[in-house]
């Protein structure tokens, strides 16, 4: 696959409550961008923090309507990737949920 593109496929981390919990069973949130494949997440996850991917679950999520005044809108959807990492390994590249 092509270096330019895999540094394109991850947008940033997706930090929730679920994600901090999630966490704790070697599994990272990330969002993607919306045509990214399975094999494109999981090759630049291992570009990008040199840890080893075991398995990667994707999500598409619908963007909500809303309402300014009276106009009406909607955002955008997007698309949300698990990340499960192989069990034994460092991940202090991985660690954004922690307090510093």
């Amino acid at each position: 696959m092509n270096e330019a593109r895999l540094m394109q496929v991850l947008l940033r981390p997706h930090v929730t409550e679920k994600a901090a919990l999630i966490k704790k069973n070697d599994q990272v949130i990330f969002r993607v961008v919306s045509d990214a494949t399975k094999a494109e997440i999981a090759a630049a996850v291992e570009l990008m923090f040199e840890v080893k991917v075991k398995a990667v679950q994707t999500s598409n999520v619908k963007g909500k309507a809303r309402k300014v005044r009276q106009i009406a809108g909607r955002r955008p959807n997007w698309k949300k990737a698990y990340v499960s990492l192989v069990e034994g390994v460092d991940q202090s590249s991985l660690d954004f949920l922690s307090a510093q």
